[in-house]
């Protein structure tokens, strides 16, 4: 596992790190993997003689009886939003790697890049409870804020997960149209309805978190697993190839469930693996195009 300031350690290779980042993000790909144009609407006006009738608003026409066509402007400013689970089971990891660990290197990088970029920059961060959140600003102080709550949480863990809470506060908190990143396991219930509401005005990328366990268990034999998230309990016949098979094939299953919620729900779903770069991953992300989300 990476001691508790390897991120401090990485500093330098994060900032060239997130200098690649910067880039993807200028290049704007992520706005055509679901919404199109990137463009937001800001009013109508007069129809003029040679306005493409495309654009025309019939509904203001039809209530002002003569024609308006529907005017836009292109998003200048991309905002960065991150949601991100700090629950126990993030804490998890058979490597060098935490799931939280991998989390955490991605969260410096994305905040690096947006300051890079002078995006605004914004967060909530959860366990069992809402921990942390904050609406974006630019600047290096968000940054640093972020990194040091971040840092800090950890330590303080409350059991469960609040996901759905948490991505009801962002849809709260945003005023603007934002680049939305989740970072969990989703290893809980009741979040796919926020998660629509939140996708409906804003392009979100949901990133979930796995470690080598959650596919294969070592053969161990008969042991006691204890769930960190409910404390129960349970004797696992891990050494059981019958076992095992189920195993990975329950956690197959669940991957393509929550990837095909994703796609439903207009998200771009992605897996950060514990034995990924985190660089590579979300350089991956801001390289698709349409359509090629699954792994």
């Amino acid at each position: 596992m990476e001691n508790k300031d390897s991120l401090a350690k990485k500093a330098s290779y994060l900032r060239i790190a997130a200098a690649e980042l910067a880039e993807g993000m200028k290049e704007g790909n992520f706005r055509s993997l679901y919404r199109g144009q990137g463009i937001e609407f800001s009013g109508v006006r007069d129809y003029i003689r040679g306005d493409d009738i495309r654009a025309i608003d019939w509904n203001v026409t039809a209530r002002m009886g003569r024609p308006y066509i529907k005017v836009f402007e292109e998003e200048r400013e991309l905002q960065i939003f991150l949601i991100v689970d700090t629950s126990l089971s993030m804490q998890l990891g058979s490597g060098k790697r935490t799931k939280f660990n991998s989390v955490a290197e991605s969260i410096a990088l994305l905040s690096m890049a947006a300051e890079m970029n002078s995006c605004p920059l914004g967060a909530v961060f959860f366990d069992g409870e809402i921990q942390f959140s904050c609406a974006p600003e630019h600047g290096r102080e968000r940054t640093m804020v972020i990194l040091k709550q971040l840092e800090d949480l950890p330590q303080k863990a409350v059991s469960g997960s609040v996901l759905n809470q948490a991505i009801t506060g962002a849809t709260k908190i945003l005023r603007k149209r934002a680049l939305i990143f989740i970072f969990s396991d989703f290893r809980t219930a009741d979040w796919e309805q926020p998660l629509a509401q939140l996708a409906h005005k804003n392009d979100v990328i949901a990133i979930n978190v796995k470690d080598k366990f959650d596919q294969e268990l070592p053969s161990i034999g008969s042991v006691p697993f204890i769930d960190c998230e409910s404390s129960k309990t349970m004797v696992l016949p891990s050494s059981s190839e019958k076992f095992k098979k189920a195993w990975s094939e329950y956690n197959e299953s669940g991957i393509r469930k929550w990837q095909d919620i994703c796609v439903k729900r207009g998200v771009f779903p992605a897996i950060l693996k514990t034995t990924d770069e985190p660089l590579k991953v979300l350089s991956e992300i801001f390289a698709r195009q349409n359509g090629s989300s699954r792994k």
